[in-house]
């Protein structure tokens, strides 16, 4: 079971509640997916990590066989090809590695070269598998990071999957909730957490993902977040209070679930309802 946490925003909880619930799991897989700042693995701090670099390729340009003719500067949708000075000259900062230019050229002047964006890390955190993807900074796109992360951690796996998804509803959030089997929509109990809620609701219906939400940061007070759930259908599979123990042990990277039972029980109770709502989504999803 592959489980994805997404919310609108960063600093809503979604790394909270995904830590916190791969640790309950047991055994279980952590993948960071939020490759631009990924910190999950300041709170489980794994044990033999191992790092791979990930690698696109970039076009090169032989010069001598270039004719000018800039049908490759045309093709290029994202401008990282240009003509300057009448010699080709390649962004590759911006280049989006979809090798149309090659492709494209009609003198073969193009050829490709291996360029390193980042890196996934593996290591062990008790009975946790966690898997971090880490993008360079200044890279155009962490999506080739995030698909082989997801491609190594989750294939033919049967301990549940946790996601920890980059924050908002962009192309990379996308490519993380791609293979999911259920979502986790985490949010804050105002109004700009509304706004954010219905980012990440909008984009689980238009990819047909099943999804609950877990509500953080909860007082007993109006909760506009809960008031939207209940007006969309939306099944809340737990609260989780506004609590300054809590805030302080998440602040010390401190994963909650090991350092206190309130905190155990809490996420072992809501890890048992999420699992409840996949297993019974999936079913049902098999037979529609």
């Amino acid at each position: 079971m592959t489980i994805a946490v997404l919310s609108g925003k960063g600093g809503t909880g979604k790394t909270l509640v995904s830590v916190n619930l791969a640790s309950a799991a047991g055994k279980s897989i952590y993948i960071d997916c939020d490759v631009e700042e990924p910190n999950g693995h300041l709170f489980f701090k794994p044990q033999n990590v191992r790092e791979k670099l990930v690698s696109v390729k970039i076009p090169v340009i032989n010069e001598s066989k270039c004719i000018g003719c800039r049908k490759c500067v045309n093709f290029c949708k994202f401008n990282a090809l240009a003509f300057i000075k009448n010699k080709p000259f390649i962004f590759e900062e911006v280049c989006h590695s979809c090798g149309g230019c090659m492709l494209v050229c009609p003198e073969n002047a193009i050829d490709e070269k291996e360029k390193p964006i980042g890196k996934i890390q593996k290591g062990v955190s008790s009975d946790v598998i966690v898997n971090t993807g880490i993008l360079n900074t200044g890279e155009a796109s962490g999506i080739p990071i995030i698909k082989k992360l997801l491609c190594e951690s989750v294939s033919s796996e049967k301990n549940p999957v946790f996601i920890d998804c980059p924050p908002g509803s962009a192309c990379i959030v996308m490519e993380s909730i791609k293979n999911a089997d259920y979502c986790i929509l985490v949010a804050e109990p105002t109004v700009f957490g509304v706004h954010n809620l219905n980012m990440v609701y909008d984009l689980v219906k238009l990819f047909k993902k099943p999804y609950g939400a877990v509500l953080n940061k909860c007082f007993n007070e109006e909760n506009p977040s809960k008031n939207f759930c209940v007006e969309k259908g939306i099944h809340v599979l737990g609260h989780i209070p506004f609590d300054s123990e809590l805030g302080k042990l998440n602040s010390n990277a401190e994963i909650a679930e090991r350092q206190n039972e309130k905190y155990k029980t809490l996420f072992s109770s809501l890890l048992e309802n999420v699992m409840k709502e996949a297993r019974h989504e999936t079913a049902a999803d098999s037979q529609r």
